[in-house]
């Protein structure tokens, strides 16, 4: 049974910094795309970044391009996301995922929430 599992949010000021993390087990997701996403109240959910098999190409979503960086440990099956200069709109609940492309998404993470105050 595949088991993607966050961690690492909680309650920070702007301008502060979170490192989420993603421990994934049932499966062997090395040569998969591993992801963020995240959903803030009210609002669609929104693609953070992404991460080839190798950890060579990532992808940013437009907000958070030169705060958040994505990487992943394929020794560990977990992904990371370091967030700095974090700004109340980085509000949400940060869901990880993992798919063979970043068109297929297949498993979902259970979701860590991110509150960042002015």
């Amino acid at each position: 049974q595949v088991q993607l599992v966050e961690s690492g949010g909680g309650l920070v000021q702007a301008g502060g910094s979170l490192r989420l993390s993603c421990a994934a087990s049932g499966h062997t997701f090395s040569s998969y795309v591993m992801g963020w996403f995240r959903q803030a109240p009210g609002k669609e959910r929104e693609f953070v970044a992404a991460i080839n098999w190798s950890g060579a190409v990532t992808l940013y979503g437009d907000s958070v391009k030169g705060r958040f960086t994505i990487s992943r440990d394929n020794a560990k099956n977990a992904v990371s996301l370091q967030m700095n200069s974090l700004k109340p709109e980085d509000t949400a609940v940060y869901y990880c995922a993992v798919g063979p492309n970043t068109l297929q998404w297949q498993n979902w993470g259970q979701g860590t929430q991110v509150t960042v105050s002015s």
